[in-house]
């Protein structure tokens, strides 16, 4: 697979979700996705008008997370924060599946929440992602998430939080890749370590990518492409 850094930039969701992190460290998140043109940033919904106040003009998309990261809130409160981000300036929410209910087999329930949520976040104009945690499904439970979103019109289908015992994984990009009848794209998230990882998540079907790593992954690629002229990305 053949990438320039632009077009890698253009995959990467800039992120910081750790426990710990600083307003200083969000606005230095802010500043390098603008600086090298990601996709978006994506934060806890308290730092919100901070990157909406750093990334302003920049065209870089606010993401935050909703429901997150168990999924396990009423869908009347995961609503609200939906309500909240948009007036603070989110272009993008990551919602939680209750994914708990899915193992369970309340189908109905997932569906009802996923549809109406849906049409919160478009009714505002943002872009929707549903985080499945799929380190908890079993193929047959992916399949079932992937059909649930597409019904609902979701934008993206999400892998992780990063929060569970696994991260993304390539044969669940492709599991969905395959089966998926809509326009949905795909987000992988969780453990995105290395340019090769990144890669081979893109190739199996990904359209975008939340990693804590974004500035590591751009800097790996400038450097082989610099070093060896346009990178093959072979794998």
């Amino acid at each position: 697979m053949t990438l320039t850094p632009a077009q890698l930039a253009a995959t990467l969701e800039a992120t910081n979700l750790r426990l710990d992190a600083t307003a200083a460290e969000i606005q230095a998140l802010c500043t390098e996705a603008a600086a090298h043109a990601y996709a978006c940033v994506m934060i806890y919904p308290t730092s919100v008008p901070l990157a909406a106040r750093v990334l302003a003009g920049t065209g870089v998309h606010i993401g935050t997370v909703i429901g997150f990261p168990s999924g396990r809130f009423t869908t009347a409160a995961k609503a609200a924060e939906i309500d909240a981000m948009a007036a603070a300036g989110a272009h993008e929410v990551d919602l939680v599946m209750n994914y708990a209910a899915l193992r369970e087999g309340e189908t109905a329930v997932v569906a009802t929440e996923l549809l109406a949520l849906t049409r919160r976040g478009h009714g505002h104009g943002q872009l929707v992602k549903v985080i499945t945690e799929n380190c908890y499904l079993t193929e047959a439970q992916q399949l079932t998430a992937l059909e649930l979103c597409e019904t609902a019109g979701v934008d993206f289908i999400k892998t992780s939080t990063g929060f569970g015992s696994g991260g993304a994984k390539v044969e669940h990009i492709a599991l969905w890749a395959r089966h998926r009848r809509t326009a949905i794209k795909i987000k992988a998230a969780g453990g995105i370590k290395t340019l090769r990882d990144a890669l081979a998540l893109l190739q199996a079907g990904a359209a975008r990518l939340g990693t804590s790593n974004a500035a590591a992954l751009l800097a790996e690629l400038q450097n082989k492409t610099v070093a060896g002229g346009a990178d093959t990305g072979a794998y």
